[in-house]
């Protein structure tokens, strides 16, 4: 019982970052390019202080329940697991050392004036956002196969 509780959590967490992910991907990205510049930094200065809680929560939630799964499991279901929580991990450190730093200068634009640069700035923010989407989209499918894959001898716990 204790090892579907785990699969319920890394699949719900993850699912939640991934679509969180996507979300932003598909439908703010675009707007932010369709607005003003100063409507865009001042907007994505304030989301981004909300995000810090939710998403570094979401990311924690993700790599924790996928590790414990892959701890739980043997076999295949053990890579699965392991995978998708180096995959979320992945994407941590993506944000943390790609889309984190260039928040920060987004918010000091938000406040003075985007300097000269700012449009290749903010395409190298684009990168590690759908790159960061891309890993908690890949850790999510691992997660399902791993659910959806029939169980056999070496499927579950120990």
């Amino acid at each position: 019982m204790p090892i579907r509780l785990v699969k319920g959590l890394a699949l719900l967490s993850t699912g939640a970052l991934a679509g969180a992910f996507g979300y932003g991907a598909a439908n703010l990205v675009p707007t932010f390019d369709a607005v003003p510049i100063e409507m865009r930094l001042s907007f994505h200065a304030r989301l981004m202080e909300m995000n810090g809680i939710t998403m570094q929560g979401a990311m924690a939630l993700s790599a924790l329940s996928a590790a414990t799964l892959a701890v739980m499991s043997r076999g295949t279901s053990r890579w699965l697991a392991g995978g998708a929580g180096l995959l979320v991990v992945a994407s941590f450190l993506i944000t943390r050392l790609g889309n984190v730093p260039i928040n920060g200068r987004i918010k000091e634009w938000a406040v003075s004036s985007p300097p000269v640069d700012h449009a290749e700035i903010l395409d190298r923010w684009e990168i590690f956002n759908l790159a960061r989407t891309g890993t908690a989209f890949a850790a999510f499918a691992l997660l399902i196969l791993l659910v959806l894959r029939q169980p056999g001898a070496e499927h579950d716990a120990k």
